[in-house]
């Protein structure tokens, strides 16, 4: 665990976070973490935001960084909060997550050590797979989003 992971555990304030659903084609990307938090869920690339980065610059960077995507984020599309709790109760972990909708500009997928799995789904897709919560949501308010800005 770096540094800065086990400054995530047990914090003492939260941390803030972007993730990206980025589409292409009609199909949003979704991956399977391979560590925790959210170890083996199926959910949106993404990750912290470092000091003194915009939103849309920690979102592009985090993408390339789990990825090797060039993407293009079009606007945020809403909140999630995640708060883990230990069994005495304490805080274990804190992010506030804010998501992005996204268009891929380009590159093939290769994954870091954080992500066990990608793949381009349909929306209607993420019903049958063990998710973050809310990432139903997310992905259709960022579709919402994109369609609305002329298309995938």
């Amino acid at each position: 665990m770096t540094g800065s992971e086990s400054a995530r555990t047990y914090p003492t304030r939260p941390y803030l976070a972007v993730s990206a659903a980025i589409f292409r084609d009609g199909r949003v990307l979704i991956v399977r973490r391979a560590r925790p938090p959210a170890n083996g869920l199926y959910t949106l690339p993404g990750g912290g935001v470092e000091l003194g980065e915009t939103l849309e610059q920690a979102v592009i960077r985090e993408i390339r960084e789990e990825t090797a995507l060039a993407i293009e984020p079009v606007g945020l599309v809403g909140f999630r909060q995640a708060i883990a709790r230990d069994d005495a109760g304490r805080v274990e972990r804190h992010f506030v997550i804010l998501p992005f909708a996204a268009r891929f500009i380009g590159g093939a997928i290769s994954l870091n050590e954080e992500l066990a799995e990608a793949d381009w789904l349909l929306p209607a897709e993420l019903a049958a797979l063990k998710t973050t919560e809310g990432l139903a949501q997310i992905v259709a308010a960022a579709a919402e989003r994109i369609a609305a800005l002329g298309g995938p």
